[in-house]
């Protein structure tokens, strides 16, 4: 493959029932990258359905991939993709939630540990490295003592749904600047936004 290829993973678990919850925000960026790209999603060998193509012409080409798998055993199919398409996990950008960061909030970052996200404690096992690019889309911390698990197979409220449509197209200009400018010109544009 060529070398300006990137492999953007969104983490989330499959099926209708799933689709709105805060676990799945992953999927919804990929959803508004595709779209995008004119780009339409297909059963792929890896057992993961992917989609391809780039934000303009002479950039990066971009493929979207979203496991077939539940979030805890995301990995096998993020390292079948890497092979398949023959790129190192550098060229990896894992698009995930992330409890620790509050909602409407991203941060961008190269390597590291799982944080205790299960998805991502999958891929690092299967990868066999850390790595890779990961793209933590805020979703907040659960209310009360309400347990974490619950909270992000939970649907976004409905005033988080107002400006959710901002934070899944923020995300996605992150992950499309990445690809085209480089990490650290994505987290001097989204670390020092304001918000």
């Amino acid at each position: 493959m060529e070398n300006n290829t990137w492999l953007v993973v969104g983490l989330g678990n499959p099926g209708p029932g799933y689709a709105g919850n805060r676990h799945n925000v992953g999927q919804m960026v990929l959803a508004e990258l595709a779209d995008r790209l004119r780009a339409t999603f297909k059963s792929h060998r890896t057992n993961a359905t992917v989609a391809e193509g780039r934000t303009f012409a002479a950039g990066p080409k971009l493929v979207l991939a979203k496991p077939n798998t539940f979030m805890n055993v995301s990995g096998g199919p993020v390292a079948n993709l890497l092979r398949f398409y023959s790129l190192q996990p550098d060229r990896l950008i894992v698009v995930h939630d992330e409890l620790d960061i509050p909602f409407d909030t991203l941060r961008l970052k190269f390597g590291g540990g799982h944080g205790g996200h299960n998805g991502v404690r999958d891929i690092i096992a299967a990868v066999g490295t850390g790595d890779f690019i990961r793209v933590r889309v805020g979703v907040g911390r659960p209310p009360g003592r309400q347990p974490a698990a619950d909270f992000v197979l939970r649907d976004f409220s409905s005033t988080e749904r107002q400006s959710l449509p901002n934070v899944l197209a923020d995300a996605a200009d992150a992950v499309e600047q990445i690809g085209a400018e480089g990490l650290t010109a994505a987290q001097l544009r989204f670390h020092t936004a304001a918000g």
